[in-house]
C-alpha cells in the first residue's frame, strides 16, 4: 500500500512538474512573442513593453498626461518599425558606433546632467532602466541619425540668397536675442493630391487645437496625435533663439502668449501648431571664449596597437617635458595629417567644436599646459592651450543661426518624406492581437 502510494505521489509530482514546465515554456513564449516582422528583422513584445515603459516613465517625469494605452502601444510600435528599418539598413552601410565612442557619447550626457557616471548609472535604475539598456537605446539613435544624415542631409542645400533672405525678414521682423522653449504638432495629409484628405488634415489640427484651448495637455495631444518624429517626446523642440526659428512659425511665435497654440499654419507637408512653453531674454551682443589650441596626435592602427599607441605619446610628452620643440614633434610624429603638417596647430576653438574627451581637456589645460595624454575616439592626444580670449561673433552667429534654421526645417520637411518612403518599401507584416488591429490576416500577413 505504501509502496503504491509513494509510486502514485512520484507520479503526480512528475506530471506536477511537467504541467509546471508546459506552463513556464508557454509563459515564456507568450512574453517573447514576435509582434511584427519588418523585413529581415522581428519585434518582440518584450521590446515593445521595454520601449514603452521608458516612454512612460520619460512623459511622467515631465509631467505630461498619457494617452490611452492602445494608442500610445501603436505608436510606440510604429516607432520601433521605423527604428528597425534604419538599423538594417546602417548594418548594410557598415556603419558601426565603437565601444569607445558609446562611452565617450554616455559620459557627455551624464556630464551634461551634472552628473557622474555612477550618479547617472543610479538615476537610470530609479526610472527602471538599466545602464547596459540605455546604452544600446544611445547606439541605436547615433546609428539612425547617422543613416539620416547620410540619406537625407544629401537632399538639403542652402544657399546664401536664403539666408540673406532670412536676416532681412528677420531685422524686418525687428528680430531680437530672445529664446522661446517650443513644443510642435504635425499633422500629415495622407494623399496631398486628394482635396477630401487635405480637409480631413486641417479639419484634425483645428479640432486639436480646440482641444488644447480647452485645457488639453499640448504635449499629450503631441504624443498621442503629431506625425513628427519628436511626437513621443511631447513635440519638445528645446530652446530656439528668434533666428533659429523655422520659417514657418518665425513670424507667429514671438507674438504667442506662453502656453496658448498657435493658430493652425499650413505648408506643402502638412498643418501645424506650435506653442511657447517658456521664454527668455537675452543679450544682443554674443561673445564666446575661443582657445588657440595645438595637439600631437597617436592614433592605434593595425600596425600599431593602443598599448603601443599609448607608449608612443607618453614618449613624446616625456620629450616635451625635458623641452622637445612642439611644432616639431607635431610634424614629424603626428597622425593629424592637416594639423600636424603646420606644427599640431588647429587655430581659435571654441566649445561644442571638439570631442568631448578634447574638449574637456582643452577647458581644464592653463594657457602654456602641456595637457595628457588622454584619449579620444580618434586616438591619443597631447594638447597645448597657447592663448585664450573673448570674441564677438554676433554677426557670424547670427548668420550660422539662420544656416541651420534654414537647414533643419528642410531637413525636417525631407526627413518626414524620407521616413514616409522607407516605410511604404519595406514588408512589414504583424502578428496576432497586431495583425488583427492594424486590419491585416496573421496568417496572409500585410505589408505597409
Amino acid at each position: 500500500m505504501k509502496a503504491t502510494f509513494r509510486q502514485g505521489f512520484t507520479t503526480f509530482l512528475m506530471l506536477l512538474m511537467l504541467a509546471l514546465s508546459v506552463s513556464a515554456q508557454a509563459e515564456r513564449k507568450l512574453l517573447d512573442q514576435v509582434v511584427a516582422i519588418v523585413d529581415d528583422d522581428v519585434i518582440l513584445q518584450t521590446e515593445l513593453e521595454a520601449r514603452i515603459n521608458t516612454i512612460i516613465g520619460r512623459l511622467q517625469a515631465q509631467g505630461t498626461g498619457l494617452p490611452p494605452r492602445d494608442v500610445l502601444e501603436q505608436r510606440v510600435l510604429d516607432q520601433l518599425i521605423t527604428e528597425s528599418i534604419q538599423l538594417q539598413m546602417a548594418e548594410k552601410m557598415g556603419m558601426r558606433i565603437s565601444d569607445n565612442e558609446l562611452n565617450e557619447t554616455m559620459d557627455n550626457i551624464a556630464r551634461q546632467n551634472g552628473l557622474t557616471r555612477a550618479e547617472f548609472e543610479q538615476q537610470l535604475a530609479a526610472e527602471g532602466v538599466s545602464y547596459r539598456q540605455a546604452r544600446e537605446q544611445i547606439r541605436n539613435e547615433m546609428l539612425t541619425s547617422r543613416v539620416q544624415q547620410r540619406q537625407v542631409g544629401n537632399r538639403v542645400r542652402v544657399t546664401d540668397r536664403e539666408v540673406e533672405n532670412y536676416l532681412q525678414a528677420l531685422e524686418a521682423r525687428g528680430g531680437n536675442s530672445a529664446e522661446y522653449r517650443l513644443a510642435y504638432i504635425f499633422i500629415e495629409v495622407d494623399d496631398p493630391a486628394s482635396e477630401a484628405s487635405v480637409e480631413a488634415a486641417r479639419d484634425k489640427a483645428q479640432n486639436l487645437r480646440q482641444q488644447i484651448l480647452d485645457g488639453r495637455d499640448f504635449r499629450e495631444v503631441a504624443v498621442a496625435e503629431s506625425d513628427a518624429s519628436n511626437a513621443l517626446e511631447g513635440g519638445d523642440m528645446g530652446w530656439r533663439t528668434e533666428n533659429q526659428l523655422p520659417s514657418l512659425v518665425a513670424p507667429v511665435v514671438p507674438g504667442l502668449e506662453p502656453g496658448k497654440p498657435s493658430p493652425v499654419l499650413e505648408n506643402n507637408s502638412g498643418f501645424h501648431l506650435v506653442m511657447v512653453m517658456d521664454k527668455s531674454g537675452g543679450d544682443q551682443k554674443q561673445l564666446v571664449r575661443q582657445h588657440k589650441v595645438r595637439h600631437i596626435l597617436v592614433r592605434p592602427s593595425e600596425a600599431r596597437t593602443d598599448a603601443e599607441a599609448e607608449a608612443r605619446v607618453r614618449d613624446l610628452y616625456q620629450q616635451l617635458q625635458d623641452g622637445a620643440d612642439f611644432a616639431e614633434l607635431a610634424r614629424e610624429y603626428s597622425d593629424d595629417p592637416v594639423s600636424g603638417s603646420d606644427g599640431g596647430n588647429l587655430g581659435w576653438v571654441s566649445r561644442g567644436q571638439m570631442v568631448p574627451a578634447f574638449e574637456q581637456a582643452m577647458l581644464e589645460a592653463d594657457p602654456g599646459e602641456l595637457k595628457g595624454p588622454f584619449r579620444s575616439r580618434f586616438g591619443w592626444h597631447i594638447l597645448q592651450v597657447q592663448e585664450r580670449r573673448e570674441k564677438d561673433v554676433t554677426g557670424e552667429a547670427r548668420e550660422s543661426d539662420a544656416r541651420q534654421a534654414i537647414y533643419r526645417r528642410k531637413f525636417e520637411a525631407e526627413l518626414q518624406n524620407w521616413l514616409r518612403e522607407i516605410r511604404d518599401e519595406a514588408f512589414v507584416e504583424f502578428k496576432g492581437a497586431y495583425a488583427t488591429e492594424n486590419g491585416s490576416d496573421e496568417e496572409a500577413g500585410a505589408s505597409s
